[in-house]
This record gives C-alpha cells, structure tokens and sequence, in this order.
C-alpha cells in the first residue's frame, strides 16, 4: 500500500494518471450536473413554502458543501505536504484553492439571493454566513500568500500552516446552526435519522453534490498536472510530455 502512495506521488506518474482520469471525469461531470439540473429545475415540485425560490437549493447547497469540502482535502495535502515533503500533495492544495474560494464565492452570491425574497435581506450577519464569509478569506489569504513568496517551497509551507490554523472554521460552519440562534435554516440532508426533504428533491440534490465533487476533481487535475509541468520543466520528463 505504501509503495503504492508513493508511487502515485511520484510527479511524472501522477501528471500520466492524472491526463488518463481528466478526460473520463469530465464526461462523468458533464452527465451528472445536466441531470441533477434537469431533475432539481424541471421535475422537482415547488416548496410548499418557498415556491419556485427553493430551487436555488442545488447550486447553493453543493457549492457551500464543497467550499468545506475543498479546504479540508487543502489542508490535508499542507499537513502531507509538512510532514513528508511530498511535492505533488503541494501541488494539489494550491491548485485546490482557487476552485474552493470560486465554490465558497459561489455559495454566498446564491445564499444572497436565496435570503432576499425569503428574509427581506440580502445579507445578515448570521453565524453560517459570517463563518462561511470568514472561509472565504482564508482562501483569498492562502492565494496571497502563495502569489507574495517567490520560493514555492517555503509559500507551500506557509500556505499549509495557514491551512491547518484555519480549518477549526469548518466544524464551526457545519454546527453554527445548532450552536447559535441563527436564520439560516437547520440541518436537513445531513440528518442521519431521517432527511428533512423530500426524495424527488433529494435526489437531484445528490446528483449535483457528485456532479460538483467531479467537476472539482477535473479542474484540480487539470490545474495540477500545468503546475507540475511548469515546477519540473528541467527534468527530462517534462521536456518529453511538453513535446507530446
């Protein structure tokens, strides 16, 4: 088993796995969002509340589950990245943070316009949303520091203890709601007894939380294996994959 991690973070075998994978995540991703969209927007009843509106639902469910999603699989490839000075795991959690700031963005623009018609506001300093905001910074400030320190090396290092100080903000974000008398509404996917939401909108939700798993998978590969290229163009290896 470990030779065989070590194997995957071996730069010229991952940059080859990962072209293998990018072609077959993408059509998966392509399959999954048109369907989870087609059965969220088209045969998903109204809300018996909310109407239409709760349609947003499955953009702006997905994309706040992956904003926390992204940063933890960030700051476990920092703490791989400090413990056994693995170059591929550092190349993957900085390819990972411009796609999870982009998810987390993507969460409070649609929470926005969620919020409007159902609390008169389009913002509120609510305990998810401010903690979700505060995500959002991290993200920014683990780019910035990675782009302000010309060593890439030591802006990994950096990045990654940033990181790891920063991911006590998930379980604060997941339980801000039951911890804090909040507008934002409780759990209801994520209740292991029984989910508060029907199965017709369920499911299309699912579909779109997998479709936005894999379509974060697609970009980070993609992203990654540039950045790999770009850090290893002096091997042999990469002179040979940038002529192929």
């Amino acid at each position: 088993m470990w030779t065989w991690l070590q194997r995957i973070a071996s730069p010229p075998h991952f940059y080859r796995l990962a072209g293998r994978l990018v072609p077959w995540l993408a059509v998966l991703t392509t399959l999954l969002v048109a369907a989870g969209l087609v059965g969220g927007l088209g045969f998903s009843p109204a809300d018996y509340q909310q109407g239409d509106a709760f349609r947003i639902i499955f953009v702006h469910v997905p994309s706040a589950w992956m904003s926390m999603f992204i940063y933890v699989v960030m700051a476990i490839a920092g703490a791989i990245f400090l413990v056994w000075n693995q170059k591929v795991a550092d190349v993957l959690a900085g390819a990972s943070a411009p796609i999870g700031a982009s998810f987390t963005f993507l969460a409070l623009v649609t929470g926005a316009v969620w919020g409007k018609p159902m609390w008169g506001a389009w913002w509120v300093w609510d305990a998810r949303l401010t903690s979700e905001l505060v995500l959002l910074f991290l993200y920014l400030g683990i780019i910035a520091l990675r782009s302000a320190i010309e060593d890439r090396r030591n802006a990994g290092r950096a990045a990654a203890v940033l990181s790891l100080v920063g991911v006590v903000n998930i379980p604060i974000i997941h339980y801000s709601v039951m911890w804090w008398n909040t507008l934002h509404q409780g759990p209801t996917v994520t209740k292991l007894d029984s989910p508060s939401i029907h199965l017709s909108m369920l499911i299309p939700l699912l579909v779109m939380a997998l479709g936005f798993k894999l379509f974060y998978a697609t970009t980070v590969l993609m992203r990654a294996r540039c950045d790999l290229l770009s850090r290893e163009r002096e091997s042999p290896w990469a002179e040979e994959a940038s002529r192929s």
